[in-house]
């Protein structure tokens, strides 16, 4: 699948490297297959840009095919070239795409980077600038290929690619692109979750219940919506194991049934009996009311160990209509890793059904709610728990409770656009930025012995 999406794009990229655009978008890099000038020593209209720090200074050496860029001996050396592009126009969608060969790279996300640094006038529209999609690896191909939005403001952009930390490995890029294009579709997803907690209650009147709201999720034009866990057990009395269940089977059926007549996407925590084996299970359910993936708790509390309950071992991530989503349980978010591995996976929003807790901070203690918002935060993800003690809730990539039940029961939803690329102040857009300043291997001290429990 990924070499097919790069050969796609190299066919694309190869179709517009031309000097006009059928959309009307003229190519705006000049020289962008770094033909050299013998006489200037530096393919025309690029400059380059090298580190202060002569030691740290990547070799840029233009050949036949493009622009090289080495730092033998030089581990963690930095530099590229740049281009100053006149007639930005504020608000207009640009395409952006590039072709590079790397040799020797452990890291390409991290070594390889394209920056478009939008001015207004002379002035940075932001320090950090936004950072194009990339690279798509196919072999040694590097692909670049993705739709920015200039600033209102701009007028102008520093289009620079940036080579970190070769490592004795190489950069050739063999060329770039930019040209206005038209603004890609909006990508809109009304997202809900559930709060309700029965009491006094049995499995059968649970699941009358919890469909309930997904119907109500459905007549509100939903797209999503996050029920709660093990939701035929809680208010029941009764143990997983009482209401444990193949997967699929009667439960998913009867909620696929709701699903398909409101044409709604569900997310639901059933207890899941496969064979020998008790586990906590979340499923996803399509519009067509088809279970199209499940997942199964990883993290168990001791409550669940000393039942009996198995835990599982993957990190799924599910391709929809909407985007890329990714499921977690509840004592799931006590543990950083998971969400960062559904962020390194490419998931775009992570719903959570969880039994509690998500109160505000208290007596200075971080309580749930705010873990939610940093675990948001942290990975520039959308988060979505369905709690039965605290808020349900929907948070954005920066943290924000875009809705929360505040008490109340019934369905609370936002409409959020997947598209956007909202900048950290300083930082810039961090699930952009976030995977590329990684230093994974610096963490093998997360696979290695048990520290003592308590030291």
């Amino acid at each position: 699948m990924l070499l097919a999406a790069a050969l796609c794009f190299l066919v694309l990229l190869l179709a517009t490297c031309t000097a006009h655009r059928g959309d009307g978008g003229d190519e705006l890099v000049a020289n962008g297959s770094f033909a050299l000038d013998e006489a200037q020593g530096f393919p025309p209209a690029w400059q380059p840009w090298l580190p202060e720090w002569e030691q740290a200074r990547c070799t840029l050496r233009p050949v036949a095919d493009g622009l090289l860029v080495e730092g033998p001996g030089r581990p963690y050396a930095v530099g590229g070239a740049q281009q100053l592009i006149e007639g930005i126009e504020g608000g207009r969608a640009y395409h952006v795409g590039a072709l590079a060969d790397l040799r020797e790279i452990a890291f390409p996300s991290q070594a390889v980077t394209i920056r478009l640094q939008w001015l207004s006038a002379d002035a940075p529209c932001h320090p950090a600038g936004m950072l194009a999609r990339g690279p798509v690896m196919d072999g040694s191909a590097a692909h670049f290929d993705d739709v920015l939005f200039a600033p209102e403001d701009a007028d102008r952009v520093r289009l620079s690619l940036e080579v970190r930390w070769p490592r004795g490995g190489s950069v050739l890029w063999r060329r770039v692109s930019l040209f206005a294009t038209q603004a890609p579709p909006a990508r809109k997803v009304k997202v809900g979750t559930v709060y309700l907690r029965p009491s006094r209650s049995t499995p059968e009147r649970n699941m009358e219940l919890w469909c309930e709201q997904v119907a109500a999720a459905g007549r509100l034009g939903l797209d999503i919506v996050c029920l709660s866990e093990a939701i035929l057990q809680v208010g029941t009395g009764t143990g997983p194991e009482a209401v444990a269940k193949t997967i699929p089977g009667p439960d998913t059926e009867r909620l696929g049934a709701v699903a398909a007549q409101h044409g709604i996407w569900v997310v639901a925590g059933l207890s899941e009996l496969d064979g020998n084996a008790l586990c906590n299970t979340a499923v996803l359910i399509d519009r067509q009311g088809r279970l199209t993936g499940k997942y199964r708790k990883v993290h168990l509390p001791r409550e669940e160990w000393r039942m009996g309950v198995c835990p599982g071992d993957e990190y799924p991530v599910f391709a929809t209509d909407l985007g890329a989503i990714a499921i977690q349980i509840c004592y799931d978010w006590f543990f950083p890793e998971v969400a960062s591995l559904y962020a390194l996976k490419g998931a775009e929003i992570i719903f959570a059904p969880t039994w509690g807790t998500t109160f505000p901070d208290r007596d200075g203690t971080v309580e749930g709610e705010t873990v939610f918002r940093v675990r948001a935060r942290d990975n520039g993800v959308f988060m979505v728990p369905s709690v039965y003690d605290g808020s349900s809730m929907v948070i954005d990539p920066l943290g924000r409770i875009l809705a929360s039940n505040g008490g109340k029961t019934g369905v609370f939803w936002a409409e959020v656009e997947l598209g956007r690329r909202e900048p950290l102040p300083w930082v810039g857009h961090w699930g952009s930025i976030g995977p590329r300043d990684r230093m994974p291997h610096t963490y093998g001290g997360l696979l290695g012995a048990d520290r003592e429990p308590g030291a």
